[in-house]
């Protein structure tokens, strides 16, 4: 018996098995959301807002929830060869021009980049989004119809998209800091009903028009020239018969600009407006946007899509 016992204190003092060695923890992506267009820049310039989207494979966290098959993230992210369920968080209002479904899609894609770059033998790369952002660009601007928001949402800062490529746009220290506000109605606007309100042909003064006020507008980014963003962001192409859409939406570009917002327009197909201003200016717009809509002081993004800590 003093044998058994003994034998039985011995196994009890052995170390324990050592824990057998954690998953590694799914990557999560952030990215943020964009304002296309920006009056003459139709379907060519946007602009990245610290609005997000986050997304990650496996158990929702408590602030975030499933999404199924048919979501744009989803979908972004089987094409790129993606595994598990997905989960989401977002602060990104749907169906109001600020670019929910093109962010989504940037980010799907980016998750299954990172997803892949985790389980590759050489693990997760310096900046795999980064490496793939050719491949992301092209084939997310392939399902989301236009490359303005995705470029915008996966580069970051301003950028112009021009025949299949992403072209960013230097921001300098007064425009890069500016406060983005965005008005946005309690309705919503489909972009595909959106486009269908738009002419298919348009004259050569307006063409012209638009030329110039685009060139005006990148020379104002450019050469962080604020004074150049007055009137820069007037279009004739699309944002007339956009605008007829939404109640309130002519009169909030309106009344922020005369409450002293450098420029304003209708983000991407509606109903929300964005505007440019100077920071101690912007509790003065915000205050003078109409009562149709809740008001969001934003900033640009710089970063665009990235890794962030699960």
């Amino acid at each position: 018996m003093a044998a058994l016992n003994a034998e039985a204190m011995s196994q009890s003092l052995e170390e324990p098995d050592p824990p057998a060695d954690p998953l590694p923890p799914s990557p999560v992506v952030r990215t943020p959301a964009s304002s296309a267009n920006l009056g003459p820049g139709f379907d060519v310039l946007g602009m990245a807002l610290d609005l997000n989207v986050d997304l990650g494979v496996g158990h929702a966290p408590i602030d975030g929830g499933a999404i199924d098959g048919a979501h744009p993230a989803s979908r972004a992210f089987l094409q790129f060869g993606g595994e598990g369920p997905l989960w989401m968080r977002s602060n990104i209002p749907m169906g109001r021009g600020l670019g929910f479904s093109g962010a989504a899609r940037v980010g799907g894609a980016a998750l299954a980049v990172a997803q892949r770059s985790a389980g590759s033998d050489a693990g997760i790369a310096s900046d795999p989004i980064a490496d793939a952002a050719g491949e992301i660009l092209a084939r997310t601007a392939s399902l989301e119809g236009h490359g303005d928001n995705v470029a915008a949402s996966l580069l970051g800062g301003i950028v112009a998209y021009v025949d299949g490529r992403a072209v960013p746009l230097r921001l300098g220290p007064v425009i890069g800091s500016v406060v983005v506000v965005a008005w946005i109605p309690d309705t919503t606007t489909p972009t595909d009903r959106s486009r269908r309100s738009l002419p298919t042909r348009v004259d050569r003064s307006d063409a012209v028009h638009n030329l110039g006020r685009a060139i005006q507008l990148v020379a104002a980014i450019e050469h962080d020239d604020p004074t150049l963003l007055i009137d820069a962001t007037a279009d004739r192409l699309h944002q007339a018969d956009r605008l007829a859409l939404v109640a309130d939406a002519a009169d909030a570009i309106a009344h922020g600009v005369e409450a002293g917002a450098w420029c304003g327009w209708l983000s991407g197909s509606g109903p929300s407006v964005a505007l440019m201003s100077p920071t101690h200016c912007a509790d003065a717009v915000v205050q003078a946007l109409p009562p149709g809509g809740h008001a969001k002081t934003l900033s640009i993004d710089r970063v665009g899509a990235r890794l962030i800590e699960p």
